[in-house]
């Protein structure tokens, strides 16, 4: 039973690990490992799962142990052997196997415990993990408004040029400092964007709520993704739980079985009598043993409880299989949406190279003496969205991978 229990707990460790090690850097490993030390959710699982281990070795005691003692107040006038007092002790024994039987239950209880803190665990790496991507798109859009703002500064220099030269009209000017003024008025928003996501994420971590968090500079898509089939989610933590559920219940019904048997009882009465001329045995005091047994003889407690077992593990075998449902179609919608992310990546790509083509053909029209600033800004406009959506589309993919990882490894 013992190597059983620490197989299982090895396997759900490993689950654990199996999942933050395939989070992508190792600059978001050790966010994780800091959170997963630090974070009081886990720190209070972590203690439930004491309090239900710690009831293991509560469960195997024995019944209070009866003492008791009666002394005689008034001595009555006779002539009769009289008591001056009388002293018992008893000790009630649970049916064989009770004792057995609770340790196991409390055993399984203990158990179904581990694998809530299991699942708090990968719960706080994937939630951590989904900050950090948020913290990457945010800072990676931040480094291309720079650079589309130094650009857009140096199409308004060459505006300014054409202008004096009659080539443009100061309309062109104006148009390109409105366009600056919009891409500085993104970027202020996306910092104040950062606060908040990093806030969230350091209290997670719990530290204080303005502490940098470094993230990855670059997130590439990879060329295969990482997922092995269907069957896996059966090992996912949110469905053992059930199963360490389900066999509570098989334990708590044993111990109702036990319980519902009778208790014996052994001790033994000491009788303390006064002297009298009636007793001629030098034995005036008695010595007595006893025994004694309880019979639930009315036990329609115990078999309601029965039957509130079975009904029990039916509904959690439902639940199990609603579980199940949930997590199924959870994984389908992650996967078909990192599929679309890589669909829609793979166009941008194309998207921007044909707009950087077109941007060459615009400075070598101005080369030659012609410009249209209006589409010089048109082409910085498309250029930009096809950058942004490449980092959304990056940071949807990583999303979706981290809850795959979550939901299937």
């Amino acid at each position: 039973m013992k190597y059983i229990k620490s197989h299982i707990k090895a396997l759900l460790m490993l689950s654990t690990l199996s999942f933050v090690l395939t989070v992508q850097s190792q600059d978001l490993q050790s966010l994780i490992d800091e959170a997963l030390t630090n974070n009081p959710e886990i720190q209070k699982f972590d203690f439930q799962y004491q309090i239900a281990s710690e009831k293991v070795n509560e469960a195997n005691s024995l019944p209070n142990t009866e003492f008791n003692l009666g002394v005689m107040a008034i001595m009555p006038e006779m002539d009769m052997p009289m008591e001056l007092f009388r002293a018992s002790v008893m000790q009630m024994l649970p049916w064989f196997g009770t004792i057995t039987a609770r340790e196991n239950y409390a055993s399984s209880m203990a158990d179904a415990q581990y694998v809530e803190v299991t699942i708090a665990k990968r719960k706080l790496a994937l939630s951590i993990s989904e900050f950090y991507y948020q913290l990457y798109e945010i800072r990676a859009k931040q480094i291309f408004l720079d650079k589309n703002i130094a650009l857009l500064q140096s199409y308004e220099r060459l505006a300014l040029n054409s202008v004096e030269v009659g080539k443009a009209s100061a309309v062109d000017v104006l148009r390109l400092q409105m366009r600056q003024n919009e891409l500085i008025q993104e970027k202020e928003i996306l910092i104040q964007q950062n606060k908040g996501i990093q806030a969230a994420m350091n209290s997670l971590l719990n530290r204080g709520y303005d502490k940098d968090v470094s993230v990855a500079s670059i997130l590439e898509i990879p060329a295969d993704d990482n997922f092995q089939s269907y069957d896996a989610l059966s090992l996912n933590p949110e469905l053992l739980k059930y199963d360490k559920l389900y066999e509570s219940i098989e334990q708590s019904e044993v111990l109702n079985q036990k319980e519902s048997s009778p208790m014996v009882g052994f001790g033994v009465e000491y009788i303390k009598q006064d002297n009298s001329p009636m007793i001629t045995s030098s034995y005036k005091d008695m010595v007595m043993p006893m025994v004694s047994l309880s019979i639930p003889i009315f036990n329609k407690k115990f078999r309601s409880q029965t039957r509130q077992n079975d009904l029990r593990k039916q509904e959690i075998l439902s639940e199990k299989d609603e579980r199940l449902n949930m997590l199924t179609s959870e994984l389908s919608k992650a996967i078909s949406q990192r599929n679309q992310a890589r669909i829609k990546f793979n166009t941008q790509v194309k998207n921007l190279k044909q707009a950087e083509d077109a941007e060459d053909i615009l400075i070598k029209n101005y080369e030659t003496g012609t410009i249209d600033f209006r589409d010089v800004l048109d082409i910085q406009e498309l250029q930009l969205k096809f950058q942004m959506g490449q980092i959304e589309t990056t940071q949807l993919y990583y999303m979706q991978s981290a809850l795959i990882n979550y939901l299937a490894n």
